[in-house]
């Protein structure tokens, strides 16, 4: 009964996961069209010369209903290859300058952090965000030149309760050192890995100890299984 069971709970899962995937495109491309209205319009100019390219080859060696078949979803790929890059884009910019922004795009990172939003934050809302990984502890600032103190305070709380365990400090921002946000999570994936699967463990364990705070985090601007431009 067990199997059966099993496979039936395999069969459902289908289409729950289409349905959330759906979900995914759907609320990114509601929030790419707010930054960028024209976006169906450049999909369907990408995918119609992109067909009408392979439908003309096909004429040409006189087997248009075939190619016309295949390049079609070749065509779509192209389309949606662009779209992927154009919500990734419009995801940064839909939170760039909001509170928190640093924290929605690193909690958007999908395998190998534990994440902990605004564990220090100032009543000039500028904050401090810490994330567990093998490479280490990666503390992230964001807001005024006084981030520097609270990075400097959160790291000597961190080597207080982990000593030994590498802490890296970036501070969000568009100035000189520092890491844009649409930048910020292919520089969490720089680090180097240096802990072992039991380190890290226990290492999330000593840090859940020093616990953080509470507070309102961007919700839903960065759209999961997209790709983001490179800059």
């Amino acid at each position: 009964m067990a199997l059966f069971n099993r496979k039936k709970k395999s069969a459902d899962a289908a289409p729950v996961e289409k349905k959330i995937r759906f979900k995914e495109i759907r609320d990114a491309y509601s929030i790419t069209k707010k930054e960028k209205p024209l976006i169906l319009l450049y999909c369907i100019a990408i995918f119609i010369p992109v067909w009408v390219v392979g439908i003309l080859i096909g004429i040409a060696l006189d087997h248009p209903y075939y190619l016309g078949f295949v390049t079609f979803p070749i065509a779509l790929l192209a389309a949606f290859f662009f779209f992927t890059r154009q919500a990734g884009s419009a995801a940064y910019a839909s939170i760039e300058g909001q509170i928190g922004a640093g924290a929605s795009v690193l909690m958007a990172i999908r395998k190998g952090w534990t994440v902990t939003p605004a564990v220090a934050v100032t009543k000039n809302q500028d904050m401090v965000h810490r994330a567990v990984g093998k490479p280490g502890v990666v503390l992230v600032g964001e807001g005024s030149s006084a981030i520097k103190h609270m990075l400097t305070d959160e790291k000597r709380k961190v080597e207080r309760f982990a000593p030994g365990v590498p802490v890296f400090e970036l501070i969000v921002g568009e100035s000189e050192g520092q890491v844009p946000i649409r930048k910020l999570q292919k520089r969490m994936k720089k680090f180097p890995k240096k802990l072992s699967t039991v380190q890290l463990r226990e290492l999330r364990a000593r840090m859940k100890a020093i616990g953080g705070m509470n507070i309102p985090i961007p919700k839903g601007p960065m759209p999961k299984n997209v790709r983001m431009p490179k800059r």
